[in-house]
């Protein structure tokens, strides 16, 4: 069984006065129904991550979504700069044992961020869902999609690094892959929808194989 690393998003819990790491259950239903052991990721320090990979043994990763980017939202309540920052080493340590990652709506941003791309502000894309159109015949994807993000990657802002494969109604790309290495993005949750989409679930057995 493949074991996936999950990041995590962080939740102040005022309350308790904890600040907490949380991964939404249904990311475990969905891998154990495609035959992959999910592995929550803690938000370390950058320098810890070499650690988490040896011991783990990791087969792959996925970033999850949940907190805007901190540089996007500066003023914004819910940042992590901790995740940021954990984030973008595990991407770095990842590619540098060719494992393959998958990051979904906020990872996606992250990865178009972290190969030089940018993001704009976009409306009417929260709690709501909307039909893409699919750039590729290599993969597959859901002819319509959940939406959960106020941050768009147009394609002129995408990193020159990464390809779009997918875009909605506006043009804002909605799926992407590396040119080079096994890297791809998607802007909805695979893991929201109250049936898992077939589509969706041979994507990770494509990205995971």
């Amino acid at each position: 069984m493949k074991k996936i690393g999950l990041s995590q998003r962080v939740d102040d819990i005022e309350s308790y006065k904890e600040r907490r790491d949380s991964l939404d259950q249904r990311w475990a239903k969905l891998l154990l129904d495609v035959d992959m052991l999910p592995i929550p990721l803690p938000n370390l320090k950058a320098e810890q991550v070499d650690t988490l990979f040896l011991k783990l043994n990791l087969d792959g990763v996925i970033l999850t979504g949940g907190n805007n980017l901190s540089h996007l939202e500066v003023n914004d309540a819910s940042n992590a700069p901790e995740r940021d920052a954990f984030e973008s080493a595990l991407i770095q340590k990842a590619m540098a044992r060719n494992l393959p990652i998958l990051g979904v709506c906020r990872g996606m941003q992250l990865l178009n961020y972290f190969f030089g791309g940018t993001c704009s502000k976009i409306q009417n894309h929260v709690s709501t869902s909307h039909p893409i159109r699919n750039l590729t015949d290599i993969l597959e994807f859901p002819s319509e999609v959940n939406s959960f993000h106020n941050w768009g990657i147009s394609e002129d802002e995408m990193a020159s690094d990464l390809i779009p494969l997918a875009v909605d109604s506006d043009g804002y790309v909605e799926a992407m892959q590396h040119q080079g290495a096994n890297i791809y993005g998607i802007m909805w949750h695979p893991e929201r929808d109250k049936i898992f989409k077939s589509e969706n679930t041979k994507l990770l057995q494509e990205i995971f194989s």
